[in-house]
């Protein structure tokens, strides 16, 4: 039997994929989470197989919730189910920790397939979206961009639109990520170059060409 926990934010969805996955014989639904906080406390008490996870959902988005399910669960496999195909979205997912990645185009039988094959710890990519990995993959090919202080792209990203003025409400917008993982990347770049406050940020933006345009 795969114990699978649904995590979507729109209750229609979680209960339509319930009724779906409830049809399957080898498979229980053991709940429902309307964002990535629930999902990661509701695998805590009902230890399921496999996560379907929703990428954008309020609080805590499915990206930062499989990251922290990798660290706090690693034997939970997550299958992100969404309507995100861009390079971004699947080549996050996956660098998270996702096993799986599926539209929501697909049908029953392709997620019933995804659950076996994530359980049997394959992995599985939506054949929508495999274009996309091998695109990503080849622009990957390219030495990457060095930021300073050991910022990684996104920290670096973050940093430049703070520097432009934008509030964390805002570059979460413009992210399409989470309020709370933007609070978590200002965490650490502030860490990482020694800013005490959001001013301090700012100005080390500027010193190194990170102010954005």
């Amino acid at each position: 039997m795969i114990r699978v926990l649904i995590a979507d934010d729109q209750r229609v969805v979680r209960e339509g994929l319930g009724m779906v996955l409830s049809l399957m014989k080898d498979v229980e639904v053991v709940g429902g989470a309307a964002d990535g906080a629930e999902a990661v406390r509701l695998v805590q008490a009902e230890r399921p197989d496999v996560v379907l996870m929703d990428l954008r959902m309020p609080r805590c988005d499915g990206i930062e919730a499989t990251r922290r399910l990798r660290v706090e669960a690693p034997e939970v496999r997550v299958v992100v189910l969404t309507t995100y195909s861009d390079d971004r979205s699947v080549l996050e997912a996956l660098r998270a920790g996702a096993r799986g990645y599926l539209t929501k185009d697909a049908s029953g039988e392709q997620i019933h397939e995804a659950l076996r094959q994530v359980v049997d710890d394959h992995a599985v990519i939506d054949p929508a979206v495999q274009r996309h990995v091998v695109d990503a993959i080849a622009a990957d090919s390219t030495p990457p961009p060095r930021f300073p202080g050991g910022l990684t792209p996104r920290e670096a990203e973050v940093l430049s639109l703070m520097a432009q003025g934008l509030s964390n409400a805002e570059i979460a917008s413009r992210l399409t990520v989470s309020e709370a993982t933007v609070k978590s990347h200002v965490n650490h770049l502030f860490a990482k170059i020694g800013a005490r406050d959001r001013a301090q940020a700012v100005a080390y933006a500027f010193r190194h060409d990170l102010g954005g345009s």
